[in-house]
């Protein structure tokens, strides 16, 4: 039993090491919004569809670190999901 909790625990810490960017381009704004995202891409993915079928007014993400975005549904000019990429450490070379 206590090896089971050992791999679940390993598990869940792999999986935190994991990150997907997400890019947002927003009318009328010069730059786009972009953010490594802890979420899941079926759940960044439904937040946004949630937002451009009118179910919330704001699209909200939340990024590694806890802070959350928040977008004006009507403003949203796209939204790009990339690979999920596991978080870089150290200064190897890229």
């Amino acid at each position: 039993m206590l090896g089971t909790a050992r791999k679940a625990a390993h598990f869940t810490d792999r999986r935190r090491d994991i990150a997907v960017e997400v890019k947002i381009g927003v009318q009328h704004a010069p730059r786009e919004i972009v953010l490594e995202s802890g979420q899941k891409p079926e759940e960044v993915e439904r937040a946004v569809s949630d937002a451009l079928t009118g179910a919330v007014k704001l699209l909200t993400l939340e990024d590694e670190h806890g802070r959350k975005v928040m977008v004006p549904a009507d403003r949203l000019a796209y939204v790009e999901l990339g690979e999920r990429t596991p978080r870089r450490v150290g200064f190897g070379a890229l």
